[in-house]
């Protein structure tokens, strides 16, 4: 790189870095005029600069930037390996065709049983719809939002082969129980850690307790790269099934960088198909697809993830401080609660209002919604009643009341890290003065 790029690319980052502190000084706060939303991305001059300088270079398949990436995730999560993926949704695809493989000794087979939550985000339980195995739907605590252990134990059959659930809004699952529950029953263990990245349970973070994980970097998660996600693996074996998966199902086990002629396995030309020499960045030995993300996200990543501290504190005391209003409301609504050993890393603050109460869901988020405070109900609550579930097949244990509560009765608000004290203080005392409006306080 010559003095004058390198002067030019200087003064490229100085005006990014311009730009955000332009924002940052002109940002003010105006209740019921500026608005607040439920999540976001957080970011500023450094992860936009470390992806401008990875267009600049030229470099748009996945490189260093990705290895730097799931090298830090691993670390972090506490998993053997990470694989970057281009969303949250494709490495819960990912993830069940992996144990489908037939390079997985012990893979699951079409008409298998996958024991899961019965309010999840669709694409926790789509990818076991796709591969034709049975998702099993069990109800949730109307606390934790999360199936109790012993409703596991209710459910498991003969074709039981698996448990794929998410730690709903960061919340974890009574590890230690259903780890010991897996173990029992000889069950793949698979987290949806999508929404839960930085919580522990025991000491220990989700997202590595499993044989499998995946997260979401979409800009409503705990951190972002735009779209993106990864699986993080505890059993060596996916490091070769789950990329070969990714990268359209080829058997070539380079990295997007790769330069040596003969590649990785210094043989790339000495593999053969039908008798014959073949080039080995062009076999395939399974049916894959292309789930990757790009060096670029990659490297918003790599600053991202140094931020994962500041962001789990932040969110921790968002959700503490609205919790310490939440809790004059307890006649009107069930308030979240985590287990004793859970810390979790809130994705929102979840309010479900209880039956006796006077007022439907959609008159308090309409009266927050017009004071500029974005509201989302809890995903799809209870899935079975979705037109799309209406004809697959699916097993459910129980009548899934609290589930079908969620879904009419469920709203989140954020506790993301852009949120301050007056964006907090200002969702609590406008659901006081919604109440108030119905004479209730």
């Amino acid at each position: 790189m010559d003095e004058i790029e390198k002067k030019l690319r200087w003064e490229i980052s100085a005006k990014i870095e311009e730009i955000f502190n332009l924002r940052k000084k002109n940002k003010i706060f105006v209740p019921g005029k500026t608005r607040i939303q439920y999540a976001g991305g957080v970011f500023d001059d450094k992860e936009i600069n470390a992806s401008v300088s990875t267009l600049i270079d030229g470099w748009f398949g996945l490189g260093p930037k990705a290895e730097e990436l799931e090298t830090a995730l691993a670390k972090y999560v506490g998993a053997r390996g990470s694989i970057l993926t281009n969303s949250g949704s494709s490495a819960n695809l990912l993830v069940i065709a992996s144990v489908m493989s037939d390079f997985f000794p012990d893979h699951l087979s079409p008409g298998d049983e996958v024991l899961t939550s019965a309010c999840a985000f669709p694409t926790t339980v789509n990818p076991a719809v796709i591969y034709n195995l049975v998702p099993v739907f069990l109800d949730i605590n109307p606390e934790t939002y999360n199936v109790d252990v012993e409703e596991l134990e209710r459910a498991v059959s003969p074709r039981s082969r698996a448990v794929m659930l998410a730690h709903t809004l960061g919340n974890p699952y009574e590890m230690d129980k259903l780890v010991e529950f897996c173990k029992a029953h000889k069950l793949l263990l698979i987290e949806d850690n999508c929404d839960a990245l930085g919580s522990e349970y025991d000491g220990k973070r989700t997202g590595s307790f499993g044989v499998l994980s995946t997260q979401s970097f979409y800009p409503a998660h705990h951190m972002t790269t735009g779209e993106g996600g990864a699986v993080n693996y505890s059993d060596l074996r996916f490091e070769r099934i789950t990329r070969s998966l990714r990268d359209w199902g080829r058997s070539c086990w380079c990295r997007g960088d790769e330069k040596r002629t003969l590649g990785a396995c210094d043989a790339r030309f000495n593999y053969r198909i039908g008798g014959k020499l073949s080039d080995h960045k062009y076999m395939y030995n399974q049916i894959g697809f292309n789930f990757k993300p790009t060096e670029a996200q990659a490297a918003m990543g790599v600053e991202q993830a140094k931020r994962l501290p500041q962001f789990f504190k932040k969110r921790e005391e968002n959700f503490s401080r609205f919790l310490g209003y939440a809790k004059q409301w307890e006649e009107y609504f069930i308030l979240p609660k985590s287990l004793p050993k859970a810390k979790p890393s809130w994705f929102s603050f979840p309010l479900t209002i209880r039956d006796r109460a006077c007022f439907e869901r959609s008159e308090i988020t309409v009266f927050l919604e017009e004071r500029m405070i974005q509201t989302r109900p809890l995903f799809s609550g209870n899935l079975t009643k979705h037109h799309a579930y209406s004809k697959i097949n699916y097993r459910q244990v129980g009548d899934l009341e609290n589930s079908t509560r969620v879904l009419h009765n469920t709203f989140f608000l954020g506790v993301y890290p852009e949120l301050g004290n007056a964006e907090i203080d200002f969702m609590a005392e406008s659901i006081n003065d919604f109440l108030k409006s119905k004479k209730l306080i």
